[in-house]
């Protein structure tokens, strides 16, 4: 019964919808917009098709629940949140933008190939579990085709008929989506040519001499960098600043309104007096109830299950021993052993689930399940019982069997009826889930185990804390301005935090937790050089922010990315510099030995660099210089070449032919696997970029 079992670990969101996106799962989304765009209802645009906000919101939803469903946990934080919208908004992306090209293509599947989905040689895994003879794990075709059958003779408004429909659509979806993937594939072709190129670039050997002058040679303060010279390098790599999405980024300061060191000393003297009255308590689980911030049902554990204040002392305490109070993940805790027994380390058992709502009520079901019950102490089948009534389909086709579990994988009210009572026990218990009838098949192995009783109170602020630091937020902002954002912190002491380049859908920035509020207000309502107007409370932080930057979505100024190119630009005017210097010593130079002389810099000889690896040992990738060395013809002097480290001039000494490639077929095959398995992402991406994305979510998250 999966969603019994404590979920633990890494938690991966499941994206409830269209299973056909898993090759572009990972994209990063990359849209445009104008601020003004869109209107009250549409959350974005692909391709000129408008996106509801409802419909979005719907996907968010359902993925929100899928996930709580899938990890146990009833909240999500706002990195999980934003990653939830994000999947969401990828798949509803994705599904506009491949259908449209499937449309286009005319790309179908047809009743045929449906048929083999459901009960072909290879059905989809689906069908098999929910089809399957849970012994073979093989497809059990008779239930399979009596199942079909009473499909084709239901009413159309038959709910079967509708959900069978939902069921087999993303499926259906999903082969079409593998016909359309299948077309690209196999449109891709590598020929000989191209083969007998790659196997030149991987084996073919050159042993040349470079003299180099690296850049680090000039100190940055002897070097006058212009407007021109930005001008000139933003012109000459203008395609490599397209911004996918609009930003916004901002400078900010935070005011600590943390618990101090007399809230903590505080907190731990409350504790304290608890503890008395925790010791004294005759009712421990009312006690916890009354008094913990964290109201944990008690259950028995085994020795690595406590933390490690705990699993060093309650194993040899004797029960009613009290501990604490001790500082643990931000809060007090006093903890008390209640009992301790030795009791089995993992069971065997199965379960009857039976759903309150709909068998009238708690009492209802827990009477059916009294019911049931004695009908199997009078010798029915258990396993009969279970496929008939058990709300937990998994199970209920095993006959209700759970398998063998350990303690801590059950919840706590189940694990205590099956690890406390004995083989062939049947015990009702009711959990979150409803109302259980447990079968106690077999116990195996014995170990102490301890029930501990914890009452915890967090380290919070106090108020007197919180409104010192919010009073010091607030006197910030009211003699702050955009003009002298900067000083005014320094004057206070404050030091000014960036956050760049963010996104309108941002929920978390680094340092800043729950920061959607900020987001919101730097794209919604902030120009450029505004100071918020009120104080953001994000965590235990006050913040204030200075708007310091908007960069549209298209291709950035150069006033956008010139912090961005500062250093790439000094090294172009250092290179100009030291390209003169080398052109200079190259003029009248015999061979490359004079060259390094008349430069005052060294000739170092490198051997069997090859043209897939540009790589000189010691230094960097330098394609410029490598691409020239395979260019050159032996004991030539080349010209300065602008590196990535610094300027060169090489020398090739020779090359090393490598055997002729009489037969291209592996060559072929390596470069078309590497193809295959850049070509999806790559579709993708041009596919988007020409259906145009516009993305508005900023103004309804």
């Amino acid at each position: 019964m999966s969603f019994l079992r404590e979920r633990m670990g890494t938690i991966l969101v499941v994206i409830i919808g269209v299973a056909l996106f898993a090759f572009i799962a990972s994209e990063v989304v990359t849209y445009g917009r104008s601020f003004m765009s869109g209107d009250a209802t549409t959350v974005g645009e692909v391709a000129g098709q408008k996106i509801a906000f409802e419909d979005y919101n719907t996907r968010v939803k359902q993925s929100t629940e899928a996930f709580m469903q899938q990890s146990g946990q009833t909240s999500l934080t706002p990195q999980i949140t934003e990653y939830v919208q994000e999947n969401a908004w990828n798949q509803t992306m994705s599904q506009i933008i491949l259908k449209r090209e499937m449309d286009k293509l005319g790309v179908v599947v047809g009743d045929d190939e449906v048929k083999a989905i459901i009960s072909g040689p290879n059905p989809d895994p689906q069908i098999v579990q929910y089809f399957g003879d849970p012994k073979t794990g093989q497809l059990d075709r008779n239930r399979l085709n009596a199942f079909l059958r009473e499909l084709s003779t239901a009413k159309a408004n038959d709910p079967r008929v509708e959900q069978w429909a939902g069921f087999l659509e993303p499926k259906i979806d999903t082969r079409r989506i593998e016909k359309y993937i299948a077309l690209v594939h196999n449109g891709l072709y590598v020929n000989s040519l191209e083969a007998q190129d790659s196997y030149q670039a991987k084996n073919k050997l050159a042993n040349f001499t470079y003299v180099e002058l690296p850049y680090s040679s000039l100190a940055d303060n002897k070097v006058s960098v212009t407007d021109n010279d930005y001008q000139e390098y933003y012109d000459e790599h203008k395609g490599l600043f397209k911004n996918p999405q609009e930003t916004r980024s901002f400078d900010y300061v935070a005011f600590n309104a943390a618990a101090s060191a007399e809230d903590q000393a505080a907190i731990k003297s409350q504790m304290d007096k608890l503890a008395g009255d925790f010791k004294a308590s005759t009712n421990d689980s009312l006690f916890v109830q009354i008094n913990a911030e964290t109201k944990a049902p008690l259950a028995y554990q085994r020795k690595g299950q406590l933390e490690p204040q705990l699993d060093s002392v309650m194993f040899n305490a004797a029960p009613g021993f009290v501990y604490g109070p001790y500082l643990s993940n931000g809060s007090f805790k006093i903890a008390k052993l209640v009992d301790s027994r030795v009791g089995p380390d993992s069971v065997s058992a199965r379960h009857i689930l039976l759903n309150p709502a709909t068998s009238g009520g708690v009492d209802k079901a827990l009477a059916k399940a009294d019911s049931i019950k004695k009908l199997i102490q009078g010798g029915r089948p258990f396993a009969e019982f279970a496929k008939n009534f058990s709300e937990d389909k998994a199970s209920a086709e095993k006959g209700g069997d759970l398998g063998t579990f350990g303690r801590g994988a059950m919840v706590p009210a189940f694990e205590e009826a099956a690890f406390n009572g004995k083989p062939g026990d049947l015990k009702v218990v009711t959990s979150q889930f409803g109302v259980h009838l447990i079968n106690v098949v077999s116990q195996k192995g014995s170990s102490k185990v301890v029930k501990v009783a914890t009452v915890d109170k967090p380290v919070v602020a106090s108020n007197k804390t919180q409104s010192a630091a919010y009073n010091k937020a607030q006197s910030f902002l009211s003699n702050v301005s955009g003009d002298d954002f900067a000083a005014q912190a320094k004057k206070a002491g404050l030091t000014v935090k960036p956050a760049n380049d963010v996104i309108g859908t941002a929920s978390a920035l680094p340092g800043l937790d729950n920061a959607r509020e900020l987001v919101k207000w730097a794209f919604n309502k902030a120009e450029k050089g505004d100071v918020v107007d009120q104080v953001y409370t994000l965590g235990d932080q006050y913040v204030i922010a200075h708007l310091t930057k908007i960069k549209k979505a298209g291709t950035l100024s150069l006033e956008d990315v010139k912090d961005q190119i500062k250093a790439d630009v000094l090294a172009k005017v250092k290179a100009k510099q030291l390209s003169e210097k080398l052109q200079s010593a190259v003029n009248g130079a015999s061979g490359i030995q004079q060259v390094a002389q008349k430069a005052g810099a060294k000739a170092v000889p490198v051997e069997n660099i090859v043209f897939a690896n540009p790589v000189i040992p010691g230094l960097s990738l330098e394609y410029k210089v490598i691409g020239t060395v395979f260019g050159s013809k032996p004991n030539k002097v080349s010209k300065p070449i602008e590196g990535s480290h610094g300027v060169y001039v090489v020398s090739l000494n020779s090359f090393l032919n490598p055997a002729v490639l009489t037969n291209t077929v592996r060559e072929k095959q390596q470069l078309s696997q590497t193809l295959l398995q850049q070509v999806d992402s790559r579709l993708f991406d041009a596919l988007k970029d020409k259906a145009n994305v516009k993305d508005y979510r900023y103004k309804f998250l």
